[in-house]
């Protein structure tokens, strides 16, 4: 047991470091490329910090572990809402601009409605993998015209690529580059396997897990840019990464991986979590536009919210719904 802790505690080091690490070198690169730093932040920023949970879940379905892997993408996108943005709401109150309303909250439900609809069936095929990533390519490329326009969006952006980056040379950017891909690949097979084997001594199925102590733990990047931007009182940088993590999650992630190797949906993962992100994503949008300042009480809300799912997980409450499916 306490190699198995260990595997996961330095499968999430290296996660977390090597995430970073590859963010920094494939940012410098971009910029030395001349790439534009809205596209950079739009496109390479994201992709990078969504790579612990991309390498997470392509290694949980290469190892035949599907649970893990949607476990792990249904989990981040709860985490994401409930339990990084609360901490950073009660930090510093959480501040929506309007272009959350008008696009990227309308693509996060859309998002969200579409993975539901498709997990529903008990399997993610790659017809549907190629579907999301085409989806991806055009979010993408609406949200570079859009932010183009917003000069406060597009401002923001470029201070995030700028704190990223650096004036790094050829050498530098390579070590970035080798090291965290190495790391978050690394720190993907110690997390899995950790996971696997705690869930296997325990008795605790692998969709627990996933949604729980994985997703936790590919969570962290965003949490800490949240917590960073709270106390810097930059919680609209904190939430456009949130809503933008969880949009890659979905369409990226699970597209990614469903190309790889047809994604099984394990049936407590229907019957309750899916339920419970699709509730936690359409109320949370629906907040912003009731109050678009989340402060401290909502941040204090959310993290209770989030403390009863993972007691849920633990207790077999999650379980409970899958029990009275009909066969």
């Amino acid at each position: 047991m306490i190699l198995l802790i260990a595997e996961v505690a330095g499968g999430l080091v290296l996660l977390y470091y090597g995430g970073e690490w590859l963010v920094r070198g494939a940012v410098s690169l971009a910029d030395r490329s001349g790439a534009s730093p809205l596209i950079i932040g739009l496109s390479v920023v994201a992709a990078g910090t969504s790579a612990p949970e991309l390498f997470v879940s392509l290694i949980s379905v290469w190892e035949n572990k599907p649970a893990i892997a949607i476990g792990n993408v249904v989990g981040s996108n709860i985490a994401n809402i409930l339990l990084v943005l609360g901490m950073a709401a009660l930090i510093w109150p959480v501040v929506a601009r309007m272009s959350v309303n008008r696009w990227d909250g309308p693509v996060l439900i859309a998002a969200t409605a579409v993975f539901c609809a498709l997990a529903s069936f008990g399997e993610i095929g790659r017809l549907a993998g190629i579907f999301m990533i085409l989806c991806l390519g055009l979010y993408l490329w609406r949200s570079y015209r859009l932010d183009r326009k917003d000069m406060q969006a597009r401002r923001e952006i470029e201070e995030e690529v700028a704190e990223l980056g650096g004036d790094y040379g050829p050498r530098r950017i390579a070590i970035y580059l080798i090291a965290g891909f190495a790391g978050v690949i690394g720190g993907a097979e110690l997390l899995v396997f950790g996971a696997a084997g705690i869930a296997a001594d325990f008795g605790i199925s692998e969709a627990v897990i996933g949604v729980t102590l994985v997703a936790v733990g590919t969570s962290l990047p965003e949490l800490a840019t949240a917590v960073a931007a709270a106390r810097n009182r930059h919680t609209e940088l904190a939430l456009g990464n949130v809503i933008g993590s969880c949009i890659f999650n979905i369409l990226a992630i699970i597209g990614i991986v469903s190309l790889v190797r047809p994604l099984a949906v394990p049936e407590e993962i229907l019957a309750f979590d899916l339920w419970v992100m699709g509730g936690v994503t359409l109320g949370f949008i629906a907040l912003t536009l009731a109050t678009p300042r989340l402060g401290r009480t909502i941040g204090a809300i959310m993290l209770l919210c989030y403390a009863a799912y993972i007691v849920s997980q633990f207790t077999g409450l999650s379980a409970m719904p899958a029990m009275y499916r009909p066969a």
